[in-house]
């Protein structure tokens, strides 16, 4: 069904949640960080908005979580190309940041800083200089799977190092380094290209199901060997495995439910 955009919005926080519905209590499905567009597809209630974010996934987002900007169109966009920005952002590596507006504030990997910003301690990289810092290739994929969300715990919708779930990690791993890929685990799992579990080179997807329906539950990132980097809720957060160790109870069950691997680099 084709709907139109009613409005577009800048993200004001360091994390805005995206909800299943239009209610705070309801489950978080995602995550969308600061200074990043959403397109406002519907409002209800006066403050709660039906937002969509660069990925093309849709939540529910209280508008004290961004600022609104009026912008009619009867087309709905699906990537960063289609928000017409007029300055390059500054992309936080984990920062904490100054500002009149905001005061002192943290800013997790991935965020955009306003332009009045200034780093009080942390690294940024401009937007368009993300390939020069992340090299599109398997093992600099890897590399940073395993550097960038160490010790990250296990949240449901999470996107970030501060918390993730198993998609947001991929997506977000992939993200920095120039390959785009859908949210949810299952939508990854339809993405790049089919390969087999014996021919796995690092940043592979690897992906697994506990359904009888074999609908893709839990992703990891691949690592060299039968190595793999994930964050999971059987481990609390962030973990590397080996895939080899079948006295691990946990490993085990998981390599019984392995369905397929794919390719994007």
């Amino acid at each position: 069904m084709s709907l139109s955009i009613i409005g577009h919005a800048f993200v004001r926080s360091a994390i805005a949640p995206m909800f299943a519905e239009p209610r705070v209590s309801s489950a978080q499905v995602s995550q969308r960080l600061a200074g990043h567009p959403v397109y406002v597809l519907e409002s209800r209630d006066d403050h709660w908005h039906r937002v969509r974010g660069m990925d093309a996934y849709e939540g529910w987002m209280h508008d004290g979580f961004f600022m609104r900007m009026v912008d009619e169109s009867p087309v709905i966009p699906t990537g960063a190309e289609d928000f017409a920005l007029t300055y390059v952002p500054r992309v936080s590596m984990g920062v904490i940041a100054r500002s009149e507006r905001h005061g002192v504030r943290a800013l997790p990997l991935g965020a955009w800083l306003d332009l009045d910003e200034e780093i009080v301690d942390g690294e940024t990289v401009p937007l368009n200089a993300m390939e020069d810092h992340f090299a599109t290739a398997p093992d600099a994929i890897a590399q940073s799977a395993v550097e960038w969300f160490e010790g990250t715990s296990y949240q449901w919708g999470g996107i970030t190092p501060w918390g993730a779930d198993c998609s947001g990690f991929v997506q977000t791993i992939f993200g920095v380094h120039g390959v785009p890929l859908p949210r949810d685990a299952w939508q990854q799992a339809q993405a790049g290209v089919e390969v087999s579990r014996d021919a796995l080179q690092p940043g592979d997807l690897l992906c697994f199901s506990d359904r009888v329906d074999l609908r893709i539950t839990h992703v990891g990132i691949s690592l060299a060997g039968d190595r793999m980097a994930h964050v999971a809720v059987g481990r609390g957060g962030f973990a590397l495995e080996w895939l080899g160790d079948t006295d691990d109870g946990y490993i085990a069950a998981l390599g019984a439910q392995f369905v397929t691997a794919r390719r994007f680099v």
